[in-house]
């Protein structure tokens, strides 16, 4: 009988090379995907295509910035430093409210953001409006 034959048993090895790319590739991915979704970014919500859904807030006040940098509320003409206090005029508690922004092309981005800003004070969400691609 051959019994020291039996005694030397095989080893059991687990290779873990291709674990480690795997692991490297799913670190890349979420280091990426973190990068992206910087929370420092300007986020603007734009309005959608004929095509796609149409979200429809409860309440919403428009305000159009003109090529000579006036600004009106709801058609009404309001100076930039009481732009504050009159969109919080239309905050309730409680109630939703979008404000819709109406900018002429020719507009100075610093005069957008200007808007932004009040509407980040007040956490009111802004939808820039913009017009369709001509193709």
């Amino acid at each position: 009988m051959n019994l020291k034959a039996r005694r030397n048993r095989s080893e059991v090895r687990v290779f873990t090379d291709s674990l480690n790319d795997i692991m490297f590739f799913l670190m890349l991915f979420f280091l990426l995907a973190s990068a992206v979704s910087n929370p420092q970014v300007v986020k603007l919500l734009l309005p959608r295509s004929s095509a796609g859904e149409q979200s429809v807030a409860k309440k919403t006040v428009t305000v159009s910035v003109t090529q000579d940098l006036k600004y009106y509320l709801d058609k009404q003409e309001v100076p930039y430093e009481n732009l504050l206090n009159a969109i919080q005029a239309y905050v309730q508690p409680g109630e939703e409210l979008t404000i819709m922004l109406y900018a002429d092309s020719t507009v100075p981005i610093q005069n957008v953001i200007s808007v932004m800003d009040v509407a980040n004070k007040l956490k009111i969400r802004l939808v820039l409006a913009t017009e369709p691609m001509k193709e």
